[in-house]
């Protein structure tokens, strides 16, 4: 059986041909099995990021794609292996009618874009007709109580995020917490996991607060003169802290915060220090050269949803060759095995939990120019793996597939 991989993303709308397949009939030589993959990309309208620097390219996703399927046939060729990514572009009212098309054709691996509830009703969607591989959403939930069985997650959660700012900030001794968090609710599920790393890591959150979001334009409403006067009145008379921890998943206020607060005190989480699972300015471990190759490709820097979406393709890629098969049932079976591993430029090779199908990564703490950490921190210990002192570990669990 040959397996057939779409990722999803925005764009193009192409099925892949079998160019390679014809091209090696004509010349006389044995047919290479060939890989179909496609990025299908859930884009939400919502408006401009703060800073117009943080507005997404229109290929987000779709460059770390087209990386991964050149190195994935760097070696697939040998193995007589050809691999092809279609990008299809899909918005909430369109995902699941290009989801069916995808399914139709029998698709069997997907690789998504897409905010948490979309994520979950694509997943209830496809049922156990194909395998999914979440390059967005952070969510702990579906990695916990509304986890699926048939998806598997390169995007980190916000529960590895958290716990790798934590482990960095227990490590500097900066205990004493702030919390600022976001109304929306995505906003309020990355609260929740600051509350659970600071409970695991011993960190004490000393006050909460919460910042509205009233709409509006937010660069034309929130210009500098109004943040220059808001922002410290909105942190003034806050009990003795040492950091601010700011939980903005909605990307509202949390930029306006460095050098705004009533106290002189740095900020961490969605602005500041913040965790990330890729930075474009990483050279250590062979990131030089991945960087290198990406910005030929792209003429622009990597994102995080391109490394997500690069590691998601290269998953498969390793697992195909690894296994010498495109059998998606052997494909999938490999990648959730105490077998599989892939290489991530982060240090050590990446493997994946069995309990709820995240793929283990180190975090990186960074700032806009440099990485300041990589987390795990090496006090901090694991029975099996320290990458598993990053989020949701084994006996914690509330994922039941």
């Amino acid at each position: 059986m040959t397996g057939r991989i779409i990722i999803l993303l925005a764009g193009l709308g192409i099925a892949a041909p079998a160019i390679a397949q014809q091209a090696a009939q004509a010349g006389g030589q044995k047919p290479m099995q060939i890989v179909h993959a496609a990025v299908l990309r859930v884009d939400v309208p919502e408006l401009p990021p703060i800073s117009r620097l943080d507005t997404p390219p229109a290929d987000l996703g779709f460059a770390g794609a087209r990386l991964a399927i050149e190195d994935n046939d760097t070696t697939g060729r040998f193995m007589g292996q050809d691999f092809e990514a279609a990008e299809i572009a899909a918005t909430p009212e369109t995902a699941a009618a290009e989801m069916d098309k995808l399914l139709s054709q029998g698709v069997t691996f997907i690789v998504t874009l897409a905010d948490e509830d979309q994520t979950l009703k694509l997943s209830d969607q496809v049922g156990d007709r194909a395998t999914l591989l979440n390059a967005r959403a952070r969510g702990d939930r579906l990695r916990g109580k509304d986890c699926r069985a048939n998806v598997i997650h390169t995007a980190p959660s916000h529960a590895m995020l958290a716990d790798g700012l934590a482990q960095f900030l227990m490590w500097k001794k900066w205990s004493d917490w702030f919390l600022i968090s976001g109304s929306h609710p995505e906003d309020i599920a990355l609260a929740d996991a600051y509350r659970r790393a600071a409970k695991k890591f011993g960190a004490k959150i000393v006050e909460e607060r919460t910042y509205e979001d009233t709409g509006g334009g937010r660069r034309t409403d929130s210009g500098y003169v109004q943040v220059q006067q808001q922002m410290p009145v909105f942190t003034q008379r806050a009990a003795d802290h040492q950091i601010v921890i700011a939980a903005d998943e909605a990307g509202v206020f949390a930029p306006w915060l460095p050098y705004q607060t009533w106290d002189p005190r740095p900020v961490a989480g969605s602005a500041g220090l913040v965790p990330r699972s890729w930075h474009p300015a990483l050279e250590a471990w062979g990131a030089t050269q991945f960087q290198n190759r990406f910005e030929k490709l792209a003429t622009r820097r990597m994102w995080d949803e391109d490394y997500q979406t690069w590691l998601a393709l290269r998953m498969i890629g390793e697992a195909a060759t690894r296994t010498q098969s495109t059998d998606p049932v052997k494909l999938k079976e490999f990648m959730l095995s105490d077998k599989f591993e892939v290489a991530g430029f982060k240090g050590q090779k990446l493997t994946m939990r069995d309990w709820d199908h995240q793929l283990r990564q180190p975090i990186l703490l960074t700032t806009g120019d440099v990485t300041s950490s990589v987390s795990p921190q090496d006090q901090y210990l694991h029975q099996s793996s320290a990458l598993d002192t990053l989020g949701i570990d084994r006996p914690e669990t509330e994922c039941k597939f």
